[in-house]
């Protein structure tokens, strides 16, 4: 037998106690940079930057909040909102608004995730909310809003952000995703869907502002109509929407994929 397997121990020696654990120390306060100041309704703040504190998936939020209010994108969201609500314990659309936009920007999914907001007592103050509604008032209040009224409500706010862009010569890029569904969900019918074989599907219809990732539009179609004939009414009014602010017809060309999720 060599002399390295008689010294090698029969047991691995266990985890290193609690005093052997090395210690991370802070850096020194000279190293930290400046806060920084941003605008919101709650009045100015300063955000510090502490890099041993814990992460947070929402400390970004505070500056798209300064966005939202010094663009005034957020105020004329709710003012124009055609939720109509008659009940005096009814939430206010500034609530339901800001509770959804604040739901978006933690990467929720679900109304269910909504719940997770709830012990916030930052955000909403930033946002200028009284409070983080629950996930049953948000889906009343959504479904309340008549269908019509509401793609007009967001798809004006949205070419509010997006159609100065098209007045230049740009690039549409048609994508089209097909999006496997389980459950019970409207629309949801077979169709092509080759990595799920009989799953019910539905077909996205995404029109992007190419090499600028901007998205126009979103046509949510079942998964029967993948074809490219389903997406041309939301494509006319893409470019329709880029003659309107040209002030002439252009012509836009474009260029179309698919995908399978």
């Amino acid at each position: 037998m060599s002399e390295n397997k008689r010294q090698r121990p029969a047991h691995p020696r266990g985890e290193p106690s609690h005093d052997q654990l090395p210690v991370a120390t802070p850096p020194p306060p000279a190293s930290r940079p400046p806060p920084v100041a941003i605008d919101s309704w709650a009045g100015q703040i300063k955000v510090e930057w502490d890099p041993g504190a814990p992460l947070t998936p929402l400390g970004q939020a505070s500056f798209f909040i300064e966005f939202l209010k010094v663009a005034g994108v957020f105020d004329a969201l709710v003012a124009d909102c055609p939720l109509i609500r008659t009940s005096p314990n009814a939430p206010s659309n500034r609530d339901v608004i800001g509770t959804i936009v604040l739901s978006v920007l933690a990467g929720h999914k679900r109304y269910a995730h909504v719940t997770t907001l709830r012990a916030d007592g930052v955000l909403p103050e930033l946002l200028g909310i009284d409070r983080i509604l629950s996930e049953d008032a948000v889906r009343r209040a959504l479904a309340a809003i008549d269908e019509a009224e509401g793609i007009a409500w967001l798809q004006r706010h949205l070419d509010h952000c997006t159609a100065p862009l098209t007045g230049v010569g740009w690039i549409l890029d048609a994508d089209t995703t097909i999006k496997p569904l389980y459950g019970h969900q409207e629309g949801a019918v077979l169709g092509y869907n080759p990595k799920k074989p009989g799953r019910p599907s539905h077909a996205y219809h995404t029109f992007i502002l190419a090499n600028l990732r901007l998205v126009l539009d979103v046509d949510v179609r079942p998964g029967n109509q993948h074809a490219a004939n389903h997406s041309a009414p939301g494509l006319w009014g893409c470019s329709r929407a880029s003659a309107a602010t040209a002030g002439r017809r252009c012509c836009v060309p474009t260029r179309v994929f698919a995908r399978m999720h």
